[in-house]
């Protein structure tokens, strides 16, 4: 089994807000798209979606950005990975194949089987446990090294107009 994209990046932004909740300034799309070198076209529908579900909320506007509205304590990965993933969707398309086992197959149940066990591991883990320890740490110098860029940016002077001599 493999995650998708979109629940790959969809993790990454929870992880990277659930680390951003002392900052003054909420953090924006093109930020974390900057962070972990993804698309904004495809980030903006991910955040999108978790702003749907009421993970994130988004705020629009030259002010506006992004802060996590779920609790980091309570939010399981399993959750997260079932309304990212689909929790209906199956490993196999039965019904979508002319598999002549298609009645008799005891495989589509073994995966559902694995599926449910994999789902309720990942309910064992919350967002803050994702972000505890080395993760944690490793997202906090994320911000800042973004902030020091963004200050170094505003502070630094205006190049000097080149002379045509």
């Amino acid at each position: 089994m493999r995650l998708t994209r979109f629940s790959d990046i969809g993790l990454r932004v929870l992880i990277y807000l659930e680390r951003a909740g002392e900052r003054a300034q909420p953090v924006t799309v093109a930020e974390i798209g900057k962070q972990f070198d993804i698309p904004l076209n495809h980030l903006v529908k991910v955040v999108g979606q978790l702003a749907k579900l009421g993970w994130v909320q988004a705020t629009r506007g030259r002010n506006g950005g992004l802060r996590l509205a779920a609790d980091p304590a309570t939010l399981t990965i399993g959750q997260v990975l079932r309304k990212l993933e689909g929790e209906d969707d199956e490993l196999v398309d039965c019904e979508g194949t002319d598999c002549t086992l298609k009645l008799d197959c005891q495989l589509r149940d073994m995966l559902r089987t694995g599926m449910k066990a994999f789902y309720e591991a990942m309910d064992r883990f919350t967002l803050a446990h994702a972000t505890a320890g080395n993760t944690g740490e490793r997202v906090m110098r994320m911000h800042r090294m973004f902030w020091d860029g963004a200050a170094a940016k505003r502070s630094a002077p205006a190049p000097e107009p080149v002379s045509e001599d």
